[in-house]
C-alpha cells in the first residue's frame, strides 16, 4: 500500500482533494433511533468466492481452479448448512451467522442485466427503471421522507458524498484528516494510463520506487503483465476511483458517530478493487479479511445500538459462473447481498438458488438473479426504518413499485 507521503509527493498537484469534516450543529428530534448503514462495494464483488454453492456439483466443474472444497477436504470452506460454506478469510462472519445476527441472499442483482460498471452502480444507488433515469441518490430521497432532509441523519464516510447520497437533503462527511491509502491496484492503473505523460510518468515512477525502496517490495513481471492484460481489455474505469480499501478504520469512525444520541442514523460506506479479472484469490484474501473485520468493528463499536442496527452489503453486479484464463472471474449478474445487524433475522440463506448447470445459467455465463437487491433496500426501510409503504412507492422508488419486499429479514 501506498501511503500518503508516497502519493502526495507524485500526485499532489494532479490529484488534490479537499477532505473536510462538517462539526455538529442543532437539528430537531431524530424520527427514528434505528440505524442503517450501506456498505458499497465498488467493482463486483464475486458472490460465487465469498459464499460457496459447495453442494452444487456444476460449482467444482465451473471452477477448477478457484473453486472452495468441501468441509475438511484442501482449501476448505467454513460450513454453514450443508450446502453454503464461506471463504475461510470470512471466518468472523460465522460467529455473527450463528448468533443470528447476520444473513446471505445469494442470486441476488438489481434488475440491470448488462456489465458495465458505470451503468450498474448508477442503476443501484440511483434505482430507477434503468440507469441514469433518477437523478439523486434513493438514499437521499429516504433523508428527504425520513425528515425533510435534516442534514444530521445522513453521513458519507468519505472526501465526498456518493451517488447514492446525492440530492436535496443535506448530508454530513467525514474523513480522516490524512488521504487514505492507495490500493496497489489503483496505482498501477494510473501509472498504465498516464504512460505517456513524461512529467506524471516520472512523478509516479518516482513514488513507486520510493515505494518498493521503503517496503522491500517488488511487483513481478508476471503481475505487471496481468495488471496491463486486464487494463487492455476494461470497457470502463469504474473501479479506479480513490477509496479506502482497508474498511476498519471507516467502520471505526461510522459506528462511533452513529451510536451518538444526537448523530446521524443512515451512513453510507465504500469499499474498492473488488474487479478481480486476474489473481482473484490473492486479491479476494485480503478484502474478504477487511470486510469481516469491518463488520466485526461495527458490532463492537457501536456496543447496545447494534440491537437497533442492520448493515446492507451490496455490489454492483456479480461475476461470472466459470473462472477465466488469468486465475479470475469477469464481469457477470447474480451476485451476493449481505445483511447483519442486531435488528436482523440472521442465521438465514435466504432467495430461491437457481443451480450453476448449463441450462441455469443467465446467457450461459452468470448466475440467474433470483432475488431483487431493490426488494431488500425496501424491505429495510420499511420493517427495519418504519418509513411508511406510500412514502417508499411515491417518494423514494417511483419506479420500482411492481418490486415488493421480502419477508423475514428484519425481527
Amino acid at each position: 500500500m501506498m501511503n500518503r507521503r508516497h502519493f502526495t509527493a507524485a500526485a499532489t498537484s494532479l490529484l488534490g482533494a479537499s477532505l473536510l469534516t462538517r462539526g455538529p450543529v442543532a437539528f430537531a428530534k431524530t424520527p427514528t433511533d434505528k440505524r442503517l448503514i450501506v456498505i458499497v462495494l465498488r467493482g463486483a464483488m464475486d458472490g460465487l468466492h465469498a459464499l460457496a454453492p459447495y453442494a452444487d456439483r456444476d460449482y467444482a466443474k465451473l471452477r477448477p481452479g478457484l473453486a472452495l472444497t468441501r468441509p475438511g477436504g484442501n482449501n476448505p470452506v467454513i460450513d454453514l448448512n450443508g450446502s453454503f460454506g464461506l471463504h475461510p478469510k470470512l471466518t468472523p462472519l460465522k460467529t455473527l451467522f450463528d448468533a443470528k445476527e447476520l444473513s446471505f441472499i445469494p442470486a441476488a442483482s438489481t434488475s440491470y442485466r448488462a456489465r458495465s460498471h458505470f451503468e450498474a452502480q448508477n442503476m443501484l444507488e440511483t434505482l430507477g427503471s434503468a440507469p441514469y433515469v433518477m437523478k439523486t441518490g434513493w438514499l437521499n430521497r429516504t433523508l428527504l421522507a425520513m425528515n425533510s432532509g435534516d442534514t444530521r441523519m445522513g453521513l458519507a464516510l468519505g472526501p465526498s458524498v456518493p451517488l447514492i447520497l446525492f440530492g436535496k437533503a443535506g448530508v454530513r462527511t467525514h474523513s480522516e484528516s490524512r488521504l487514505p491509502e492507495v490500493s496497489e491496484d489503483f496505482m498501477d492503473r494510473i501509472n498504465a494510463m498516464y504512460d505517456s505523460d513524461p512529467m506524471f510518468h516520472k512523478a509516479i515512477s518516482q513514488a513507486l520506487e520510493e515505494k518498493e525502496m521503503a517496503t522491500g517490495g517488488m511487483m513481478s513481471g508476471a503481475e505487471a503483465m496481468s495488471d496491463m492484460t486486464d487494463m487492455s481489455g476494461m470497457t470502463d474505469m469504474s473501479d479506479m476511483r480513490l477509496r479506502p480499501n482497508n474498511l476498519g478504520d471507516t467502520t471505526l469512525a461510522a459506528a462511533t458517530l452513529l451510536k451518538d444520541p444526537d448523530g446521524p442514523r443512515i451512513a453510507v460506506i465504500e469499499s474498492g478493487g473488488w474487479d478481480t479479472h486476474y489473481g482473484q484469490e490473492r486479491r479476494l484474501s485480503a478484502l474478504f479479511t477487511d470486510l469481516a473485520a469491518g463488520l466485526t468493528t461495527i458490532k463492537s463499536e457501536l456496543g447496545d445500538v447494534w440491537k437497533d442496527t442492520a448493515v446492507v452489503v451490496v455490489s454492483e453486479f456479480g461475476r461470472t459462473a466459470r473462472e477465466n484464463g488469468s486465475n479470475g472471474t469477469d464481469h457477470g449478474t447474480g451476485g451476493l447481498a449481505i445483511v447483519a445487524g442486531g435488528a436482523v433475522k440472521g442465521g438465514q440463506i435466504l432467495g430461491a438458488w437457481p443451480g450453476l448447470s448449463g441450462k441455469a445459467l443467465f446467457e450461459d455465463r452468470d448466475l440467474m438473479p433470483t432475488s431483487h437487491v431493490e426488494s431488500i433496500f425496501k424491505t429495510l426501510l420499511r420493517n427495519h426504518m418504519g418509513i411508511s409503504e406510500s412514502a417508499i412507492a411515491d417518494k423514494i422508488f417511483p419506479d420500482l413499485k411492481a418490486i415488493k419486499p421480502i419477508s423475514g429479514l428484519i425481527r
